[in-house]
């Protein structure tokens, strides 16, 4: 049988299958069609030598290019940074949703999906010069109107976006969490929670979510960071893991450190998903793309595989999209084609420290709806 497309002879790492060995991988109609040796297709790639895995997931990013100031290109993201998956978080509210479905989710080749903001207009004012927290007026807050949206929009809509902290709800602290708690609820839907500075605290946003919601800035340097003055796990974060909260590091422009990874992972407590966080103000450093954020676990020393199901099988269950994250037969059929370089690397994260790494992930090639998408020059097997 000849397949639509065939990667023959890559290093296959696909976590959800614990899948790791040099093999093909075949799509036909749009989706996974095998995994083995020998496989044929009318378009076939010579992709030995290098790393095939999933399509790559970034949980956290802003894509609402052109409709706020944060947002940057997704195709233009899922070239460089091998992401087939862009999940959007919050840039738009039940206000402006439809103009980004429109204008921006649709004619992209890249997948994206969205938490919907409880706030009216998403995050409208961040850029370099004007900072507004969206969450600290609460005159924009519309639980009724993203109800509606969010269910309507179900499709694409993965769940609900509240940022809360110093910076993001100001004096109104964490009520922006409280309404948005409502909201998903009423959509049967989870959350994803920003945290930055205290107030609220890291505890305090923990114990309101529920299983399935996602903390994102998980891994933030002090202050509201999940580890104490003496280095060690808070036990607020493992009991949340216990009762199913979901942790996302959401790199971005102020919210991870290397010294936070160090003791978490040190502690035991590795993140559930890796995501960038990328938007405008971050994607020229120190977050760079989804690969480089991938490169910082490597360097912190997670295994490849697990720094892998970080961006694919894990992102997939976070988002409740089993058809994601997977090379299993019958998945949707992207993919993802990685190099992992050796040398000497240096990556910086948000507070300026830099940490020299051994190896670097860069994202080589991508298949998206089982077909061969970037780059379009890329050696056919004989």
């Amino acid at each position: 049988m000849s397949f639509d497309l065939v990667l023959r002879g890559g290093r296959v790492i696909d976590p959800a299958s614990a899948t790791d060995r040099v093999t093909d991988v075949a799509f036909e109609n749009g989706r996974v069609a095998a995994v083995g040796d020998g496989l044929v297709g009318t378009d076939t790639r010579d992709v030995a030598g290098h790393i095939v895995t999933p399509g790559l997931i970034d949980l956290h990013t802003h894509v609402y290019w052109g409709g706020t100031s944060l947002g940057i290109d997704a195709d233009a993201f899922g070239r460089t940074s091998g992401v087939t998956t862009a999940v959007d978080t919050g840039s738009a509210g039940p206000g402006n949703f439809k103009g980004f479905r429109r204008h921006v989710i649709e004619p992209a080749a890249v997948r994206i999906l969205a938490y919907l903001h409880v706030s009216f207009a998403g995050i409208y004012a961040f850029s370099k010069t004007i900072m507004v927290g969206e969450s600290e007026e609460m005159r924009l807050m519309a639980p009724r109107e993203a109800v509606e949206v969010a269910k309507a929009n179900s499709d694409v809509v993965v769940g609900i976006k509240v940022r809360v902290g110093r910076h993001a709800s100001g004096t109104s602290g964490i009520a922006p969490l409280d309404i948005a708690l409502e909201v998903a609820d009423a959509a049967g839907m989870p959350l994803m929670a920003h945290i930055d500075e205290p107030p609220p605290s890291y505890e305090a946003v923990l114990e309101r979510l529920r299983p399935g919601d996602v903390l994102t800035h998980a891994f933030r340097p002090f202050p509201n960071t999940p580890i104490d003055g003496r280095g060690r796990v808070k036990e607020a974060a493992w009991q949340a893991r216990e009762k199913g909260v979901i942790f996302d590091i959401g790199h971005g422009k102020g919210s991870f450190a290397f010294a936070t990874g160090r003791a978490m992972l040190a502690g035991g407590f590795a993140p559930d998903v890796i995501s960038s966080d990328i938007h405008t103000l971050c994607i020229d450093g120190p977050v760079y793309d989804q690969v480089t954020t991938l490169s910082k676990f490597l360097a912190l020393g997670m295994p490849l595989d697990q720094v892998i199901a970080c961006s694919t099988s894990n992102a997939a269950k976070a988002l409740g999209r089993p058809e994601l994250g997977s090379l299993e037969p019958g998945k949707v059929g992207d993919a993802t084609v990685l190099s992992i370089e050796e040398g000497s690397f240096d990556y910086e994260d948000v507070v300026g420290e830099i940490l020299t790494g051994k190896q670097r992930i860069r994202a080589k090639a991508t298949v998206i709806g089982g077909r061969w998408w970037h780059p379009t020059e890329w050696p056919t097997a004989g």
